[in-house]
């Protein structure tokens, strides 16, 4: 598999988990909420799995109480829904959510403009449906109905890019945990315990399909702030592309003096301040956590395979041309006057900085 699914990827530290979780646990969750904390922040302690030692790893960088938060919620009535800034790891935080409660995160549904009730709630195999009428064996569940049926959490990622008549199909369905079918004799579908919604929703798409308040009262909101420290953000960067260069069957050692540089271009870009404390101009685009390893991932790869080396600041610099004008080709100057006032400054006393500037020559 290209992305194995959480469940996979950290199959072991989970199953260790599981192994000696002695915890109390909600119905039909895997684990208990204390252990699910662990698995997404980590701890020092390794788990035991048949004898032999699992480290349990940190997957979640931010608010450790914001997790504490999503999982109590998880354990309630009311359903969680994760917003933030795009490239903020709300789908990631979603996924580990899923995999550590129900051991399955892939029943998802993503939300597009496209997307209507029939493809939130169930379906029907229409040439079942005419020789024999309606019946469960015609009906095409939906992730929402397997939620439901199973006692299993259900993802809803990117809510606010359906249709509002579409959305508003989950209101009471998160109210009473009841779906109604009304082709079928039994008429209703009544959630086993262990059910409930993670959604996900871009603050950059306010007002597309905003939610109403109906539907927002249904959920506990938590925003998924950017990171703002430049050591937590290479960490991540480090850890996540040296995880996507290994799947990719790319042998290439992570430079952390890279790391760190390309982690603080992002940082003050996003948030308009230099680690010098001045001011300065910020682009459209989204300068997200995902960006950057995406940009390093990219500059690995080109030198992987033309020129047999480490990352070069050469093609870092190139690969970070087209996030930065993802939104607009005007903001390549903001890059521009980036290098020009702070990029020049640093390089006149570090020689990593000095080597970066050099590079302005690709920004125009």
């Amino acid at each position: 598999m290209i992305k194995p699914p959480a469940e996979v990827l950290h199959e072991r530290e989970l199953s260790a988990l599981r192994a000696e979780d002695a915890g109390k646990r909600p119905p039909n969750w895997k684990l208990s909420p204390a252990a699910v904390r662990d698995f997404l922040i980590g701890r020092e302690r390794p788990a035991l799995l048949d004898g032999e030692p699992i480290a349990i790893t940190r997957k979640f960088y931010g608010n450790d109480v914001l997790i504490e938060r999503a999982v109590v919620t998880l354990a309630g009535n009311r359903g969680l829904m994760l917003v933030g800034e795009p490239g903020t790891a709300k789908t990631m935080l979603s996924e580990l959510l899923s995999a550590a409660i129900s051991g399955t995160s892939t029943n998802t549904i993503q939300g597009t403009a496209g997307t209507t009730e029939d493809t939130i709630k169930y379906s029907w195999n229409y040439a079942m449906l005419l020789d024999r009428g309606p019946s469960e064996a015609a009906l095409v569940p939906s992730p929402l109905y397997q939620g439901m049926k199973h006692g299993i959490l259900t993802r809803f990622e990117e809510i606010t890019r359906c249709p509002s008549e579409a959305q508003d199909s989950l209101i009471s369905i998160m109210s009473d945990k009841v779906m109604s079918i009304p082709e079928l004799a039994e008429g209703v579908l009544f959630a086993k315990p262990g059910f409930n919604v993670i959604g996900t929703a871009n603050i950059r798409d306010k007002g597309v399909n905003e939610m109403s308040s109906a539907l927002k009262r249904r959920f506990n909101f938590e925003t998924i702030r950017p990171i703002e420290n430049v050591a937590m953000e290479a960490k991540i960067i480090q850890s996540q592309a040296s995880n996507l260069l290994s799947q990719g069957g790319v042998d290439l050692d992570i430079d952390p003096d890279v790391v760190e540089l390309l982690a603080t271009t992002f940082i003050e870009l996003r948030t308009g301040r230099t680690r010098e404390g001045y001011k300065i101009e910020t682009p459209q685009a989204v300068m997200s956590t995902a960006e950057a390893v995406s940009v390093y991932v990219q500059s690995a790869m080109t030198s992987y395979y033309y020129e047999e080396g480490g990352v070069s600041l050469e093609r870092l610099v190139q690969n970070m041309l087209g996030t930065v004008a993802k939104e607009n080709t005007k903001d390549l100057s903001v890059l521009k006057a980036y290098f020009s006032k702070v990029v020049k400054e640093r390089a006149r006393t570090e020689q990593l900085w000095d080597a970066y500037y050099k590079e302005k020559k690709w920004i125009g």
